[in-house]
């Protein structure tokens, strides 16, 4: 991993890593997504990947074929360092470091208390996510 990256995506089976050098990055097959992926089964903007307090999120744009974290498919989660990401069916082993101190258990937990809010429309993804008001200091 090179200095400036907050980590990489490693196509499993070979190619060139992608790096990850902003806090949130859109996948998809538009040219105008941060990473451009040109398979017919990948939606125009598929997923999104945000850093957040030194761990990277996936989450599912609405995409037509979703996206899977270890071989489960998922709407949004936070993700391990190794973890291997299906976007359409194209696996990528996320790697970078996570902070020292960093408690994944805590923010898996936090989570999952998300997506008990949410509709069961919303999980299936036929419902766009509602926003969430914030509370006083920033959390929602």
């Amino acid at each position: 991993m090179s200095e400036g990256h907050n980590g990489e995506l490693v196509p499993v089976g070979g190619g060139d890593a992608i790096p990850l050098v902003s806090e949130v990055m859109t996948i998809g097959r538009r040219e105008s997504c941060d990473i451009c992926l040109k398979f017919q089964n990948i939606s125009g903007t598929h997923c999104e990947l945000a850093f957040k307090n030194g761990v990277w999120h996936l989450r599912d744009l609405n995409s037509t074929n979703g996206v899977k974290v270890n071989g489960e498919r998922t709407l949004r989660r936070p993700l391990r360092p190794g973890d291997e990401i299906g976007i359409a069916g194209h696996k990528y082993v996320i790697q970078y470091q996570l902070p020292a101190g960093t408690r994944l258990e805590e923010i898996f937990a936090e989570e999952e208390e998300n997506v008990f809010g949410q509709s069961l429309m919303e999980k299936a993804g036929l419902e766009k996510p509602k926003l969430t008001p914030r509370k006083p200091g920033g959390r929602k």
